[in-house]
């Protein structure tokens, strides 16, 4: 306790020592008081009126800004504001409407990580510049960054966005006449690291089997979309989707036992679940402990 009988910031951490349990109270609280700087100046002077600036440059350029005749916006810098959820509230909604508006391309399928590309400006961003415009970093689909994409919009709320895009960018999608998969060129089976944007080029994968990629896709569609998290044992379905689906299922095994998962959308939702049923019986934290039984459970989930 404080002189004054007040609990100090130090004291209460070490309450919650379970949670803290390397003891480095001072650095939390330091790190902490950084994390709410880098929020302030994020949301300042990193905000461009519609969108999130990408970067500061030794010169003094900045990139990612409406000034700019190359990289005007960068999805990157939309995409985490919500993710890290360090964007202010109204602007995180601003700035992903600015990344669809601007870096989605439904007509080859894609999602560019910044736009225009890199090419007879002075700006020096590095090795990307080197890259054909439209290629890779270089104004293309760099396929983490439109996969981060998504699942802003789904933490954002936005099921029928983040189910759109999704499809839009499986890679099956892009094979499904022989149109699109001659335009395509790459297996339709695997994600690719890249989607070219420009001109003749626009809509060729390249750099397949891009593990880096297809792991964030899992994540994206698994957890984000179709709402399945295990945190420390815990089950927890937390769906964003289209409000047009009426009902999915998983089936997720866990050690010898399986959990038949059914979610049922009747009310049109994006989001939100209203009840959460294991085994006939009705679980009013929504969530269970998941159990190594070697039986088969069922979850039924109202949305």
């Amino acid at each position: 306790m404080s002189q004054g009988g007040e609990t100090t910031k130090s004291e209460e951490l070490k309450v919650n020592s379970e949670k803290y349990k390397f003891g480095e109270f001072d650095r939390i609280q330091r790190y902490k008081q950084i994390s709410e700087k880098l929020k302030k100046a994020l949301n300042t002077e990193g905000w461009d009126g519609r969108w999130y600036k990408r970067a500061f440059m030794d010169d003094a350029n900045v990139l990612g800004s409406l000034q700019n005749e190359e990289c005007r916006i960068d999805g990157i810098s939309q995409s985490w504001a919500t993710i890290s959820n360090a964007g202010d509230n109204d602007k995180k909604y601003i700035s992903m409407e600015s990344l669809e508006n601007h870096l989605v391309d439904k007509e080859n399928g894609l999602i560019k990580l910044l736009d225009p590309p890199f090419e007879k400006s002075k700006l020096e961003p590095g090795y990307i510049k080197s890259y054909i415009p439209g290629t890779r970093e270089n104004g293309g689909q760099y396929t983490h960054g439109a996969i981060w994409a998504i699942i802003a919009e789904a933490m954002l709320g936005f099921g029928d966005k983040a189910v759109e895009l999704f499809r839009m960018i499986n890679p099956i999608e892009h094979s499904k006449t022989r149109e699109a998969a001659q335009k395509y060129k790459v297996e339709p089976y695997v994600v690719v690291a890249d989607i070219y944007s420009h001109e003749n080029l626009a809509g060729r994968g390249g750099w397949s089997w891009y593990t880096g990629s297809s792991s964030w896709m899992l994540i994206a569609g698994i957890q984000y979309i179709l709402g399945l998290k295990i945190e420390k044992g815990i089950l927890k379905i937390n769906p964003c989707i289209s409000s047009s689906w009426k009902e999915y299922s998983i089936t997720y095994k866990y050690g010898d036992s399986i959990y038949n998962i059914k979610v049922e959308n009747t009310n049109n939702k994006n989001m939100g679940i209203d009840k959460f049923i294991s085994d006939g019986q009705e679980i009013k934290d929504k969530q269970i402990k998941l159990i190594d039984d070697g039986k088969t459970h069922s979850i039924l989930i109202i949305m």
